[in-house]
């Protein structure tokens, strides 16, 4: 898949009960005690508010019934990744790809060619093949993808996080492609009196067709509505000392926890085309800024960490070097020990848990290699929750 660089309260109702607005994932419960701070340790006592997100075909009428009302003048945060099919298989990945791959902010095309060749080779094709791959990661307890999970575990716990700031702060999370959808989570908190809305897209670097993409849905949103909150956006992070505290620290967890230790570290990263950079992107510089953040805090060099390029599609030039070839050519040359780390996703997803885990590892050890291991994403651990703690803290001054 191309992507650019992822316990519930019962609720019902009847036509006899008056109805409310669906609850956010990290509206705030009765039932939860604040987060605790041990020698600057965020810990989180008790559980995490679980709560039911309504997909974007569901009206608020069937949502259900919430237990706490509406605030009048709230504060919402919403947390944005890229998306995923709402079912493994071939028709719901079709779907999926063509919003994804009509977005002009990822295919910088709309010739009639383009459309030919989408409609009639790219869709039929590889969403057949891509929803093998996805049927491989899926998770079946939830029947979603783990994106989904991990986003929703994210939104959840940063919720109970925010908490200590009063239950007028509300969050939630959306996918830019798919369900639930970033205008159905944006109506969401606006019905629940939020005035104030903080967007985070979960993307370290900048790419016109990762984070402006989620701008112009919200954008697009605004422009329907008569009373608009007060919005902000979150920058790009991929030098917030935070994050590459939270990378370093995974990264070193990661390894001592292997049998093995690695002749060579990869970051690697999502690949775009060549030409978008060429058009002034700024994505590759900062993902050499992010790498070079990376070895600097870990005391490594170029030639022990290197920085390559994923999920090639099409047959533009990229940025280079791909993944995959480099992973090869270190294998032939008798490398025996690999470890990658993903840098650029805030959750495991297809790319990483598939692509990296499954066919790069099946590459490095066909041409002569021996250990090969991916490293989780940041997700929803104790560091990924203390940094989106920190980036939400941040961008929240002046509003809570």
């Amino acid at each position: 898949m191309l992507s650019f660089m992822n316990s519930e309260p019962l609720i019902t109702g009847n036509a006899d009960t008056p109805q409310q607005p669906p609850e956010p994932a990290g509206a705030p419960s009765d039932n939860k005690t604040a987060p605790v701070a041990d020698d600057g340790a965020l810990t989180m006592h008790g559980s995490p508010p679980v709560i039911t997100q309504p997909s974007a075909e569901t009206p608020p009428d069937k949502a259900g019934t919430v237990q706490a009302a509406p605030s009048t003048t709230g504060v919402g945060v919403l947390i944005v990744n890229l998306g995923t099919p709402d079912a493994p298989t071939p028709g719901a990945v079709r779907r999926y790809l063509k919003e994804f791959l009509s977005d002009r902010r990822v295919i910088e095309k709309d010739s009639l060619i383009w459309k030919t060749v989408l409609n009639g080779f790219i869709l039929p094709f590889r969403s057949r093949r891509k929803a093998h791959d996805y049927e491989k990661i899926w998770n079946r307890q939830k029947d979603e993808s783990p994106i989904k999970t991990v986003t929703r575990s994210q939104a959840e716990k940063l919720g109970a996080l925010l908490e200590p700031f009063g239950r007028h702060v509300i969050v939630d999370w959306a996918m830019r492609y798919a369900n639930p959808s970033i205008a159905s989570r944006l109506e969401v908190l606006a019905t629940w009196g939020c005035e104030r809305i903080l967007v985070m897209p979960l993307y370290p670097q900048y790419s016109a067709a990762t984070t402006a993409t989620v701008c112009d849905e919200v954008f697009r949103f605004m422009m329907q509505q008569r009373r608009q909150p007060a919005l902000r956006i979150m920058p790009a992070y991929y030098e917030d000392p935070g994050y590459i505290d939270a990378l370093a620290g995974s990264l070193e967890a990661g390894l001592a926890s292997l049998s093995f230790a690695p002749d060579v570290i990869i970051a690697s990263y999502h690949g775009m085309p060549k030409e978008a950079i060429e058009k002034g992107d700024p994505y590759h510089s900062q993902c050499a800024r992010t790498t070079e953040l990376l070895r600097a805090q870990l005391g490594l060099d170029e030639n022990k960490l290197l920085m390559t390029f994923q999920s090639r599609f099409g047959r533009a030039r990229w940025l280079e070097p791909y993944t995959i070839n480099v992973v090869k050519a270190l294998a032939r040359k008798g490398v025996k020990n690999v470890v990658v780390i993903t840098p650029g996703f805030s959750a495991d997803c297809l790319e990483t848990l598939e692509e990296i885990s499954v066919e790069n590892a099946r590459v490095f050890k066909r041409h002569g290699g021996q250990y090969f291991a991916a490293i989780p994403c940041l997700n929803d651990s104790e560091p990924g929750m203390k940094l989106l703690h920190q980036l939400a803290m941040r961008e929240l001054q002046g509003w809570v």
